[in-house]
């Protein structure tokens, strides 16, 4: 469903990523571990297409979208969630789901009102913040959500797009422990056809929600396998043990 071969990236003199392939089967969820500077951010924004690559290629359903631009590779399946929420202030949240859902249906040029009274607006709205549990909070302005909520919201507008694979980054990043579980939960219930690839620093749930695990360190892929053999690798061990703190 989505592919990386071989990419690479330099940034000036330093290489932060060398010859790194992953490939996900379609409804997979991966995550993707490492140490602070192993390349994650870096491998994210260029599957999302906010980067280019020095070398390599990237594909989504056996099309290669590496000269797509970040607004084409959205329509064409490929959604992302940001580790900083990226939500419009001054509008509630179900003004944001209808618009993120607006402009993934191609109304966007339209009046704002005349899109969000639109009936399939309407129930993809309806439907999406019941996915992630934000209906008691539909009338509320982003600036009245804690935290907790924003996440959810942030994961709302990218499900709202309809997309075939969702990349997620650090969907518990800041969020109290009370919301962890909530987190696993809405997760574990999203569709399984949807492909999952995350990058986590939560071991806990890495393990919990993964199908298969890929751990970069130093720009380079150093392990890949099921969450049962990530716990058993003596490598995967010794990174995390040797100061793993992921940021």
């Amino acid at each position: 469903m989505l592919e990386a071969r071989g990419l690479s990236k330099r940034f000036g003199a330093l290489k932060v990523l060398s010859d790194v392939s992953l490939s996900l089967e379609p409804g997979e969820r991966r995550v993707i571990l490492g140490p602070n500077g192993a390349g994650k951010t870096t491998l994210f924004n260029l599957l999302a297409g906010e980067l280019s690559p020095d070398q390599g290629a990237v594909l989504l359903g056996g099309t290669d979208i590496t000269r797509f631009s970040v607004d084409a590779r959205a329509r064409a399946g490929l959604a992302r969630s940001y580790q900083k929420n990226n939500l419009l202030p001054g509008l509630s949240v179900r003004e944001n789901l209808s618009l993120a859902a607006s402009i993934a249906a191609g109304r966007s040029s339209t009046l704002l009102r005349d899109s969000f009274a639109d009936p399939g607006i309407i129930e993809t709205t309806t439907r999406i913040a019941e996915q992630v549990s934000l209906t008691e909070w539909l009338d509320f302005e982003i600036e009245a959500l804690a935290y907790g909520p924003r996440r959810q919201l942030e994961l709302g507008l990218a499900l709202a797009t309809g997309p075939s694979v969702l990349m997620m980054d650090e969907p518990t990043s800041g969020v109290g422990p009370e919301m962890i579980g909530a987190l696993h939960r809405l997760l574990h219930e999203l569709p399984r056809e949807l492909t999952l690839l995350i990058v986590e620093h939560d071991m806990d749930l890495a393990f919990d929600i993964a199908d298969r695990v890929t751990v970069l360190d130093h720009g380079r892929v150093v392990f890949e396998g099921t969450p049962q053999e990530a716990r058993d690798s003596t490598l995967v061990r010794d990174i995390y043990l040797g100061g793993w703190v992921d940021a």
